[in-house]
């Protein structure tokens, strides 16, 4: 049997904890041997069976061997465990087998054979050369377990062990890959929804008129971003784990050997016809995930470098705008500055003319024109010096 551990690490510590616990209740009821609390593996004898324990990341196999003397399947593995202590195995059972190993008959009967598995259809294949024969119906019976009848031609115990061991394994593996199946159908048409809602954004984005609306579309590109992001990481450990219990799963095929029974299916053809499909749905989901969001990175690097070139050309805008500004700044002060002088200029040759008169009045000089001619240009170029000394010894300040 195999029992999946929880989801949640906290939850999957307390499962293996409460494993430890369950295979110490077993032992005790038998007398025997308890495992070490941090072992990942266990075996015991317990007399009437033989017990086997392995503990993997994401489940537990669980193996019970008896050896009795009956009809095929009349009595199994677990018929000597107590009922009460199989229901109470903790975690979820996701795959049980039980497996007869009987000496080859003189003659096949496959009507016969067909009682032991409820009337199912039958699917069997020689395996290792030849050397055993197996059937199964790849149906859950009655018991909730699935049932498989190996006919030993010529293995011998070692050989006969490994062959039941790839069954489990096989079993196990193809259950484990399937796991991601449920979570493929149910994300699919999310991913459609979301091509779909991608498909609109990119279709808006030719028609934009301003930044408001490059703004508007980047917020869409980035909430669908972040939805996808979600969904690739809710679901990307379980397609990943798929794609490798896949592999082991066709490796372990691979190592039957299978030669084909006339008339009837190999566990290869039967598995393939409806593991196959289901796997590649897993990785087709998978992929669209990732092509998905790649559109979505390129579709934002487009919008991105778009809203780019709108700012960058506000920016361009703005800075002619300026320059024009600081032109108009200039003319005005050079304008204000040679009002300035010719303001100065005035006022200093009224001075001269003042004392130019005053001179006159006193009889120092016979005329003030004279002195007020020659005075104009004087004072010009006083006032032009003057204010240029002025906005060098300012623009001297500012630096500092």
């Amino acid at each position: 049997m195999t029992v999946l551990h929880a989801k949640d690490d906290s939850e999957s510590q307390l499962t293996r904890a409460q494993e430890y616990e369950h295979i110490r209740d077993l032992c005790a009821r038998f007398s025997a041997p308890q495992p070490n609390s941090d072992a990942t593996c266990y075996y015991q004898d317990f007399g009437s069976f033989e017990f086997r324990w392995e503990s993997h990341t994401e489940f537990s196999t669980y193996t019970f061997i008896h050896h009795v003397e009956s009809a095929p399947f009349e009595r199994t593995g677990i018929s000597p465990l107590p009922e009460e202590w199989l229901a109470g195995l903790p975690g979820k059972v996701i795959s049980g087998l039980h497996i007869d190993i009987e000496a080859p008959p003189e003659k096949i009967d496959i009507e016969s054979l067909r009682g032991h598995f409820e009337g199912h259809r039958l699917i069997s294949s020689f395996v290792h050369e030849k050397r055993a024969q197996i059937w199964t119906s790849y149906r859950i019976h009655s018991d909730n377990m699935g049932r498989f009848l190996i006919f030993n031609h010529d293995l011998n115990p070692c050989q006969t062990g490994r062959l039941v061991r790839r069954i489990l394994e096989l079993e196990t593996y193809r259950m484990m890959a399937l796991l991601a199946f449920p979570i493929a159908k149910e994300i699919a048409p999310k991913i459609r929804g979301m091509n779909l809602e991608l498909a609109g954004i990119i279709t808006q984005i030719d028609a934009i008129e301003d930044l408001e609306d490059e703004r508007r579309m980047m917020s869409l590109l980035t909430e669908l971003s972040a939805n996808i992001e979600k969904v690739i990481s809710d679901t990307h450990y379980r397609f990943s784990a798929t794609e490798a219990y896949y592999r082991i799963a066709k490796s372990r095929i691979a190592e039957l050997e299978e030669t084909e029974v006339c008339g009837l299916q190999t566990l290869d053809e039967f598995l393939t016809r409806r593991l196959k499909p289901a796997y590649f749905t897993c990785d087709t989901v998978s992929k669209d995930l990732d092509e998905l969001s790649s559109r979505i990175d390129r579709a934002s690097e487009l919008l991105r470098t778009r809203m780019n070139l709108t700012i960058e050309s506000q920016n361009q805008r703005l800075l002619q705008s300026m320059n024009h500004r600081g032109k108009l700044q200039l003319r005005m002060q050079q304008a204000v500055e040679g009002l300035s002088v010719a303001a100065i200029s005035y006022y200093l040759v009224g001075l001269v003319k003042y004392a130019a008169e005053s001179a006159k009045a006193v009889g120092v000089i016979d005329s003030s024109y004279l002195i007020v001619g020659f005075a104009v240009p004087i004072c010009i170029a006083t006032a032009v010096l003057g204010l240029r000394r002025i906005k060098k010894s300012i623009l001297r300040e500012s630096k500092t």
